[in-house]
């Protein structure tokens, strides 16, 4: 068994480069559209002096088709986001015959965060539906004539 799944909220540091790769010459609507942007994760912390540190990661992010369609909308340079994915390494040959690597991921689920200037709350990107063993069940509600529940006389978890 094996799990690839990345789960990020941070902020874009680019605004998002969008293209269309060329794969039906016949029919240039049908080509699919990708858009590549940079997202920031800080991590803060105090160390055993209680001086505070950051630790901030750069992650390159891949949106294809519908969340490459919101990205060029609504994501700009300081969008906060939450993504949702898994990784992908690719290797190439640079310009001197050298071996480059670099590791992407792949998003496979977008949501807008945080607010927008005029304050209004961002729209969120279409979610794919989630399978039925992942849906939250919906409690029934409670009689209108139940009694009361007694308080616990301590209101410890344990």
């Amino acid at each position: 068994m094996s799990l690839n799944k990345v789960m990020l909220i941070g902020n874009v540091g680019n605004d998002p480069e969008v293209r269309y790769l060329e794969s039906n010459p016949q029919n240039p609507a049908a080509n699919p559209k990708v858009a590549t942007l940079r997202l920031a994760t800080t991590e803060r912390y105090r160390d055993r002096n209680g001086e505070p540190h950051e630790n901030t990661e750069w992650h390159s992010l891949v949106l294809w088709r519908n969340n490459a369609d919101v990205a060029e909308k609504f994501i700009h340079k300081g969008s906060q986001i939450y993504v949702e994915g898994h990784l992908r390494t690719r290797q190439w040959n640079d310009q001197s015959g050298n071996k480059r690597y670099t590791t992407e991921v792949v998003v496979d689920n977008l949501q807008l965060l945080g607010r927008r200037p005029d304050g209004e709350a961002a729209p969120a990107a279409p979610a794919a539906p989630q399978p039925a063993a992942y849906q939250q069940p919906v409690a029934p509600a409670a009689p209108i004539d139940a009694a009361p529940v007694a308080a616990p006389e301590d209101d410890l978890p344990f």
